[in-house]
């Protein structure tokens, strides 16, 4: 009779056991999870507030579209234009996918997988926007130098300053560029290790 209680009392504990191991592990994956997805939480607030301000710039373009009467102007414009409606959506939706990844129903391999993949065109589309920024700073400059005072940016004369500015704000932008990339590489490798911690 001992013998029976004591078998029964050990499968009972094992059962908590293992009870209480799929409840650890269930909190730990919610913890994993919720760090994570808090890793890009600053900057997709920031891409949000970033889109915004594309979309209004391209809003105004559009209304003064008029103005730009030449095939080189119209052509920066629809540059412009296709560059603020278009990379914002694009970055926005990449970073919801990359952050609303469930990692609770699948392994940690095929998490990782899927994790690799989103990361990867994250960054490719950062680093076609560090490319396409200092573009985008030609055409924004003659759109707008056309818009507010009706000067033609590619007919002016310019002097040593004019270049000398030229130079030093499109190596601003590269570096600026290049900043925000990095700091992209940096929080997906953080989120990254995150996710490894679940194979420990």
């Amino acid at each position: 009779m001992e013998i029976e209680e004591l078998q029964a009392t050990w499968s009972k504990l094992s059962s908590e056991l293992e009870q209480q191991k799929k409840l650890t592990n269930k909190i730990i994956v919610q913890m994993t999870q919720e760090r994570y997805s808090n890793k890009f939480r600053t900057i997709s607030t920031i891409e949000t507030i970033g889109a915004f301000i594309c979309f209004a710039a391209a809003i105004y373009i559009l209304v003064n579209f008029w103005k730009l009467h030449t095939w080189y102007l119209m052509t920066c414009g629809i540059f412009t234009l296709a560059f603020l409606l278009v990379m914002p959506i694009l970055v926005l939706r990449s970073i919801k996918k990359i952050r609303s990844l469930n990692i609770s129903n699948k392994t940690i391999k095929e998490t990782l997988l899927s994790y690799s993949k989103e990361k990867r065109n994250l960054l490719r589309l950062q680093q076609f926007g560090v490319y396409a920024s200092l573009i985008l700073m030609f055409t924004t400059a003659a759109i707008f130098s056309k818009i507010f005072n009706n000067i033609d940016f590619f007919l002016i004369k310019r002097g040593p300053i004019v270049y000398g500015a030229m130079v030093l704000a499109v190596t601003f932008i590269f570096f600026f560029s290049r900043w925000g990339l990095r700091s992209y590489r940096n929080i997906t490798n953080s989120a990254e290790r995150i996710l490894k911690e679940l194979d420990n």
